[in-house]
């Protein structure tokens, strides 16, 4: 059975020396700002425990539908982390956007 939800996840690194105050800062305010805007759900944070890949974190939530995810995308609370943190203190990322088949 098909759904219009999507997952939503991003792994990334930080700049911050790994066991930092400032890495776990950011993964906090990173909790703190993303979770409590109203369309997502199911926010989680993720360790990377493999050596197949470089990156050490993960981020995701699911959104009920593609406007959902839209407006999350366009939130100011979003936004605001992007611009103040996220694009300062990731060194490196990809994201990934699923529905299901």
């Amino acid at each position: 059975m098909t759904t219009n939800r999507i997952i939503h996840s991003v792994i990334f690194s930080l700049k911050h020396e790994k066991g930092s105050a400032e890495e776990q800062r950011f993964l906090e305010d990173g909790r703190s700002a993303l979770s409590t805007i109203p369309t997502v759900q199911d926010f989680k944070i993720f360790k990377q425990i493999s050596p197949k890949n470089t990156y050490d974190f993960g981020f995701s939530m699911v959104f009920e539908n593609e406007a959902d995810y839209e407006a999350y995308n366009e939130h100011p609370q979003h936004v605001d982390f992007v611009e103040k943190r996220w694009k300062k203190e990731v060194e490196q990322f990809l994201e990934i956007d699923y529905s299901e088949v």
